[in-house]
């Protein structure tokens, strides 16, 4: 997962620099920093991203104290020393000299009281974007030998990677003329130095990168100026972000090391996470003690909150009392210091003590022959039209009015379910959110929308009664609710197809395959066969968790579908005059076309 918080000049700054970049620990006053993160047993900073040619950085070098207290803290060249001294040999004042390294506008301008907005008064300097991984790759990274840790490390650094870029190529925007009031594309790219630490606040395995994004970027310009990125851009992507994320880490291991993904639930009827299959889930209870002292805590502050508002707490609620349980019991910072070895062999032999050698020794091959388990019973097929119907279920339920970046991340977790590590073609996102905006989706304001089904349900009134009881359930989470709806959208698709044969009306399959997977499905001989594999395959992944609640209703559909063909006889299509052309489409899929209205973003 990524997580997002602000770099601000002052003590916001100070406190990474004395402690995100030497892993969280205690940098004592006069320390460097290289000496403080080998004595931490953390590896070096280094800066990453395609706008470091700009300031004459590579992408790997090692991030220096002084680079990092000029850029990160001032906004200033991260070589402003050597600029400034030039420019003062020539005959500059030091007043201009300064200038010239600062990039965009100086900071000292935030400071002035002539500055009327409040927020503009403490400036961001950065982005704080925290990569996790999975909780079942944490322990497989700590307790799985060298070469396991190593190809861990490099999927962590292919996925996130992979997610910065993304950032900076499609979501990135800088404040551009009439007072920052517009914004445009950045011209390069993004200036990020990433720390990477091993270990948690309670000493377990967490391996993470903190990637500090510099706020200062060049507007795509002739003249190269330099202004700030915007937050708003920034905050609004953080979800899908961390979703892609997610897809790629999961794609990198199950291609390097040939493991397998499968759901895990970690609060009834709320959303699942995906977590390494085979891996005991004893062993997700010893890496996380922190999960166990925040839910001691959660259930006072519960209480105080019924008593002061005399109900219980809602979802946002229910985050912040979490978050302030988290901040309660927030232990302090570790003061002994340990090389990665040295951690590795505690953990394996805390973990030894606890479960025994016939856990740990055998977490690699359990992991294998769950995987080949795995891929024995589910294919890495992506239907496209029932992806966009379940996408646009769930954030349907979830937020009733929503933008296309909502579906982005919903679309992107579909596909991790549904795929469980095989990789997915390049797009296939975008494929499927711009198929549920054109099908499934109608403008709810100037820059939101909201779901329509009007294509599912054109006529009978009575089957959208069907939702009703399925998305309005308020004693369920709302989790529960979405899975509910799209299981029952889902069936709906299902009968309108078999109705489409029975009345002899063919319609092409919007079905995707990934180009690279491994064992490449076989081709479909028949409607029926095809029909069959993504209602028994395809299902596994989209409503296995609803099937139970859905069966009447969809029995119910389907009757009445069949009854109705059957009365009234297959329909007669006209003749097309001329061949329609021949259409250009990728590898491996299908699209069904949709309507041409488009959306609201």
């Amino acid at each position: 997962m990524i997580s997002m918080s602000k770099v601000r000049p002052g003590n916001g700054w100070r406190y990474y620099f004395r402690g995100v970049m030497v892993g969280d620990g205690h940098r004592p006053a006069g320390t460097p920093l290289r000496a403080a993160q080998d004595e931490a047993g953390v590896p070096p900073g280094v800066w990453k991203g395609r706008g470091l040619a700009a300031l004459g950085l590579n992408d790997g070098d090692v991030v220096t104290e002084r680079q990092a207290e000029l850029l990160l803290g001032e906004g200033r060249h991260p070589d402003a020393d050597r600029i400034e001294r030039e420019l003062l040999a020539q005959g500059k004042s030091p007043a201009q000299a300064r200038r010239a390294t600062v990039l965009g506008r100086p900071i000292e301008h935030n400071r002035s009281p002539k500055t009327d907005k409040a927020k503009e008064r403490t400036p961001w300097l950065g982005f704080d974007l925290t990569f996790r991984p999975p909780p079942t790759a944490h322990l497989a990274w700590a307790l799985m030998d060298d070469e396991h840790r190593r190809v861990l490390e490099l999927c962590q650094d292919i996925a996130q990677a992979k997610t910065l870029a993304w950032l900076g190529e499609s979501v990135a925007e800088i404040r551009w003329k009439g007072g920052g009031k517009h914004r445009a594309r950045i011209k390069d790219g993004l200036i990020v130095a990433v720390f990477r630490h091993y270990e948690s606040r309670a000493g377990k395995p967490l391996l993470h990168d903190h990637a500090v994004v510099s706020i200062r970027a060049r507007r795509p310009d002739d003249k190269g100026t330099w202004g700030n990125l915007s937050a708003d851009s920034m905050m609004a992507h953080i979800v899908a972000a961390d979703t892609l994320y997610t897809l790629y880490f999961m794609e990198e291991v199950s291609a390097r090391l040939g493991w397998a993904w499968e759901p895990r639930e970690v609060m009834p009827g709320r959303r699942p996470v995906m977590e390494i299959a085979g891996i005991d889930q004893r062993l997700i209870g010893w890496q996380s003690t922190r999960r166990q002292q925040i839910e001691d805590a959660l259930p006072v502050l519960t209480a105080k909150y019924e008593e002061q508002h005399g109900h219980p707490p809602g979802e946002r609620a229910t985050y912040a009392l979490a978050c302030q349980a988290a901040d309660q019991t927030r232990p302090p910072k570790r003061t002994e210091m340990l090389s990665l070895t040295e951690l590795r062999k505690r953990w394996r032999d805390s973990a030894l003590r606890a479960y025994g050698a016939d856990v740990v020794d055998r977490l690699a091959e359990r992991a294998r022959a769950a995987a080949a388990a795995m891929w024995a019973r589910v294919r890495p097929v992506v239907d496209i039209a029932l992806a966009a119907v379940d996408v646009v279920a769930v954030v349907y339920v979830m937020r009733g009015a929503f933008k296309r970046h909502h579906l982005l991340a919903e679309a992107r977790r579909y596909l991790s379910y549904v795929l469980r590590g095989r990789p997915h073609q390049a797009g296939l996102d975008e494929q499927i959110v711009q198929t549920a905006v054109d099908d499934y989706t109608r403008p709810a304001s100037r820059r939101m929308m909201t779901a329509d089904l009007r294509a599912l349900y054109p006529r009978d009134t009575e089957d959208q009664a069907v939702l009703r009881p399925l998305t309005r359930k308020r004693s369920a989470p709302p989790y529960e609710r979405a899975r509910l709806a799209a299981g029952a959208l889902a069936a709906r698709v299902h009968a309108t197809r078999r109705a489409e044969r029975l009345s002899s009306r063919t319609r092409p399959r919007a079905v995707a395959v990934p180009a690279a997977s491994r064992s490449r499905p076989r081709p479909f001989h028949s409607d029926r066969e095809a029909v069959r594999v993504l209602e028994q395959e395809t299902g596994v992944d989209t409503a296995e968790q609803t099937r139970r609640t859905l069966e009447a209703v969809a029995a119910k559909l389907q009757d009445g579908i069949r009854e109705r063909a059957v009365a009234h006889g297959p329909r007669p299509q006209p003749a097309p005059a001329t061949a329609p052309p021949p259409h250009t489409q990728q590898p491996g899929i299908q699209h069904t076309p949709g309507r041409t209205t488009g959306g609201v973003e």
